[in-house]
């Protein structure tokens, strides 16, 4: 266990590489209860949404999620976040970081000047996202929604194990397939939906799985996490992050990231993997043929599925093109690296 965002957070049950092929070739159970949730409601929700956000959320039909994120005046990231459109043009759920929760709220809050009904459910709302090729196989046997056919960025709301008012998305964070489960946290669901799940995929060889095995499942994805490859002062351009933003509307810093794709960016979020021995850290510098430092790595690891060391790091955009030669400082040597395509194969 561990300490994070100020929850007690399981790190591993039965060690990474365990719960990490658990999950690429079968399925498991991960508690993310910590992420928060807003409901925002009325005639100005889905105006207040745009006028925050880089995606476009008009395009949302009921039952249609979104990822998207929030731009400071800087056209850096506030926080990646999901939009769900729980009914068109009236109500809409946001789900963003746990360690953002209250800057959030306070920066959505900022841009509610026509009042926009707003809820922050974080405290009262749990979140199990069950992930893995079988996960729907497994866990469909416990609710009449057809969790089966799901579509990815979509969800149902039902009865799922005998508690009501249960939304089953499709939107994951491993690359894997699966689904995510909120529900109001009273009259012990959490328990029963718990212990419901692995009645039922405990023999099916579902395994519970902690924060390091989410982490490794995600970068494989190259999938970003707030705070290590974005955050304030990154803008979505530089983070690969284009594709959700939609510069037709007008929302925070539009006019920034507008020049940016004009002019060109200074750095960019690369994938890259080592093609010698060692693992590159969050933190360690990318450096050039002659030691001069061109980027940072922003997340790394071992990657189990692969059993290659890889990572993902910014660097100055010459050095950006797909299969360029670059070095990661680790413990004072300088190991050659590879740019590659994310996902990583």
């Amino acid at each position: 266990m561990a300490e994070f965002a100020g929850y007690n957070m399981p790190i591993s049950y039965t060690g990474i590489n365990d719960e990490h092929a658990a999950v690429r070739s079968n399925a498991g159970v991960f508690d993310v209860s910590h992420m928060g949730e807003f409901i925002l409601k009325g005639e100005d929700a889905l105006d207040l949404i745009q006028r925050v956000t880089t995606n476009d959320a008009s395009k949302l039909t009921a039952g249609k999620a979104q990822y998207s994120c929030m731009t400071n005046e800087d056209g850096g990231i506030v926080d990646d976040l999901l939009v769900y459109c729980i009914e068109e043009n009236k109500v809409y759920m946001i789900v963003v970081n746990a360690s953002n929760i209250k800057k959030d709220w306070n920066w959505i809050s900022k841009y509610n000047d026509k009042n926009a009904e707003m809820h922050n459910i974080s405290d009262k709302t749990c979140l199990l996202a069950i992930q893995g090729p079988n996960a729907t196989k497994i866990l469909q046997p416990l609710t009449e929604m057809d969790i089966l056919n799901l579509k990815y960025y979509t969800f149902s709301k039902g009865k799922f194990a005998g508690v009501n008012n249960v939304l089953v998305s499709a939107t994951g964070y491993t690359g894997a397939g699966g689904i995510e489960i909120y529900f109001e946290d009273k009259d012990g669901a959490a328990d029963k939906i718990w212990d419901a799940i692995f009645e039922v995929g405990k023999p099916q060889g579902l395994k519970p799985i902690g924060l390091g095995a989410r982490d490794t499942l995600r970068l494989e994805m190259g999938y970003c996490l707030y705070g290590n490859d974005i955050d304030d002062s990154t803008s979505p351009l530089e983070a690969g992050l284009g594709w959700i933003t939609k510069l037709n509307k007008e929302f925070t810093a539009k006019q920034i990231l507008e020049r940016q794709k004009t002019e060109g960016i200074e750095r960019k979020l690369v994938g890259f993997e080592l093609q010698e021995k060692g693992i590159p850290r969050h933190g360690y510098e990318i450096k050039d043929f002659s030691d001069m430092n061109i980027g940072v790595v922003t997340s790394g690891t071992q990657s189990p599925s692969l059993g290659k060391a890889i990572g993902m790091g910014y660097v100055r955009r010459v050095f950006a093109s797909l299969d360029t030669t670059i070095y990661i400082k680790v413990r004072h040597k300088l190991l050659e690296a590879k740019v590659v395509k994310i996902p990583f194969s």
